[in-house]
């Protein structure tokens, strides 16, 4: 293979992976721990991915965990995982999904072990959160998009 060839070969690299942002809530402490019943845990998940230098990209995949005990907030975790990303000679079709899909997918069990870890260090039993479809998150979220486009008034 020629240095032209190799130089023109798709290329993905995790440069580097950490956390960006981490806030832990626990508002009503310590009353709230001697509650009684098992906390209703809402999950809401989002990711956004933005060009930081030329085939460099930074990936935020930002998880907020709110659990209620008998309608009170027992805590609130708010985790922003970041990754940055090499994304060279990709095609352009290609590209939207990969930051989309692929990057999310990697980011996604460092996410999960610190919302775990934050909750565990708040005084409450760890919380794992369940396995993601990022592929049916980013095809929903597209249609979507496609739907509210077709509706604008041209």
């Amino acid at each position: 293979m020629s240095e032209q060839e190799q130089a023109a070969m798709p290329v993905f690299n995790i440069e580097k992976i950490y956390l960006k942002d981490l806030s832990v809530e626990v508002p009503n402490a310590p009353q709230i721990f001697l509650d009684q019943g098992a906390p209703q845990i809402d999950v809401q998940l989002r990711n956004h991915s933005e060009a930081i230098d030329t085939g460099i990209y930074q990936t935020v995949l930002t998880a907020v965990v709110t659990a209620k005990i008998n309608d009170k907030v027992a805590f609130m975790v708010e985790a922003h995982q970041a990754g940055i990303f090499r994304v060279q000679n990709v095609p352009q079709e290609a590209l939207e999904p990969m930051l989309a899909v692929g990057c999310p997918n990697i980011l996604f069990p460092y996410l999960r072990e610190t919302v775990s870890e934050a909750v565990s260090r708040a005084g409450f039993p760890a919380l794992y959160m369940q396995p993601v479809n990022f592929e049916a998150m980013y095809l929903q979220q597209r249609a979507q998009a496609e739907a509210q486009a077709e509706q604008k008034p041209n």
